[in-house]
This record gives C-alpha cells, structure tokens and sequence, in this order.
C-alpha cells in the first residue's frame, strides 16, 4: 500500500467556509475518487453549477430540495441523488443538514 490516506477519523477539522451558509471538508481522496461532505445551515445554498465529475451524495441530515438537470425534488436524511457529468446541479437546505458527496474523478479544484 502506498502512503494514501485511508481512514478520516471525525475530530479532523478542516473546513472550508463557502458563503451562503455553507462549509465542506474533504475526507479522503485518490486520483480515482473523492469523499467530500458538506454542511448547509438553513436556508444555506449550493448554487447551480457543473462540473465534468461524477457525483453521487447521499443525505446524511436534513432536508434539502435538489435540483439536477430540468428535475427538482425534495430529499431527507438517507435520501440521495446522482449528478451525471456535466449536468447543471444545485441545493437548497429546507433545513440545516449535511451532504456526503462522492466525485469520480477526485476534485483537484477543493485541495490545497
């Protein structure tokens, strides 16, 4: 095994603060894949945006309404979605919560 990261233990910090009531923090990457989880207060946004990255996220708290492509939906705690590349995406957090997002290839753009 190489000197790849694999295991996030929660106490690390890490946060990038992104404006409109939300943060994120890379858990473990490699070139292949990424772990990135992000927390919104309420009303906090991700605004629409895409990215040649396959995304898939998975709710891990509160609800937030979701929009991928020409489709919008409501979605709760142990609801998730996928974002094809390129696809225009977005949320909004009907309440505060956190995503866990997943990139393929990793995102070169959120690391250091």
């Amino acid at each position: 095994m190489s000197d790849q990261q694999i295991f996030f233990h929660n106490s690390t910090d890490g946060w990038t603060v992104l404006g409109e009531g939300s943060r994120r923090r890379v858990l473990l990457h490699t070139d292949e894949l990424m772990v990135v989880e992000f927390a919104f207060e309420k009303g906090g946004i991700g605004a629409l945006h895409n990215h040649p990255h396959v995304q898939a996220s998975y709710v891990a708290e509160g609800r937030f309404e979701v929009t991928v492509g020409d489709k919008v939906d409501k979605l709760a705690a142990g609801d998730s979605f996928i974002v094809p590349s390129n696809v225009v995406h977005g949320v909004k957090a009907l309440e505060a919560g956190r995503l866990v997002d997943s990139f393929t290839p990793h995102r070169a753009d959120f690391l250091p």
